[in-house]
């Protein structure tokens, strides 16, 4: 019998790779927009999940305003902790597992290292705060709960650095980008991917499965900055034609909310974990760039 699925979120780029990706995974998918499971209303969201009895809910919905939330605490809180915990509950009543995606902004940097699942959170920000709360009360009110942290989200739709990056060489202006925020991209397509081919585990597993819990999930090869990131688009993307990218800092771009300087995930507990390879990212962006290039309606002009 196929998973039954329920999916908080219609719009981001996750949700929106879930619902490209579900035909080709043995799952009935359920995907709710905000007007009808609005995460502002924890309670309402609650219901709907026992209103749909899933096998495995998919919670790819978030406040995601990093410098809005400095001064929306309240909404950003209702939305990625309140919400989430009032979710957790209603799936551990209703015997469902849950999958809840966090950040690698629950971290503070300092590690200077790529970051394992247990290491210890101090996040900068509102946003990162947020985060962080709404893991604990998923993980503390459904025992069949993952938590995956991810990082620098990116696709060939909605509002990500790939298409941002395309736009601006387009306008041919000079660029500068900074070069001393270090991570690993995150193809929304591969996560997106990973939890569908993991499904039927998570709704088979146990309690106390190493499944459940803590897990991160970023693409993998070198770690770079945003500049170096912007260098492979363009290479990827425009070849010889690819416009020069000078090195700016955070501090050149003060912004509402502090950002760690070092974010890497280390993903290799959640490969062994699951028996996968996450592929390099560069790999990912290949393929994104590619479906833009396929689909130049795509890219915001």
């Amino acid at each position: 019998m196929s998973v039954r699925v329920l999916m908080f979120g219609t719009t981001g780029q996750v949700a929106r790779e879930v619902i490209r990706q579900a035909t080709g995974h043995d799952v009935v998918l359920t995907a709710l927009s905000r007007a009808e499971a609005d995460l502002s209303d924890p309670e309402t969201c609650a219901r709907r999940v026992a209103e749909h009895r899933p096998d495995l809910v998919i919670l790819a919905a978030a406040y995601t305003a990093v410098d809005l939330a400095e001064t929306e605490g309240v909404m950003a809180r209702r939305v990625n902790a309140e919400a989430p915990g009032a979710i957790a509950r209603a799936c551990a009543s209703a015997g469902a597992a849950l999958v809840h995606f966090s950040t690698d902004f629950v971290f503070d940097g300092s590690k200077g290292a790529p970051y394992l699942a247990d290491d210890a959170t101090n996040p900068l920000n509102a946003y990162g705060e947020t985060k962080l709360e709404g893991e604990r009360k998923v993980l503390d009110a459904c025992p069949r709960a993952v938590v995956i942290r991810t990082s620098w989200v990116v696709s060939a739709h909605g509002k990500n650095f790939v298409k941002t990056m395309l736009r601006l060489a387009a306008g041919g202006q000079p660029l500068k980008v900074v070069d001393d925020q270090l991570g690993r991209p995150t193809s929304a397509a591969d996560l997106a991917g990973f939890v569908l081919s993991q499904a039927r585990r998570f709704v088979d597993a146990p309690c106390g499965d190493p499944a459940f819990g803590m897990h991160h999930f970023a693409n993998g090869g070198d770690i770079t900055s945003w500049r170096g990131f912007a260098q492979a688009i363009f290479a990827q993307a425009l070849g010889d034609r690819a416009p020069e990218v000078g090195a700016t800092t955070t501090a050149d771009w003060p912004s509402p909310a502090v950002r760690p300087l070092y974010s890497a995930l280390d993903t290799s507990a959640t490969e062994a974990v699951f028996g996968v390879r996450i592929r390099p990212w560069r790999e990912a962006v290949t393929e994104i760039v590619a479906e833009l290039q396929s689909q130049p309606e795509a890219t915001p002009a």
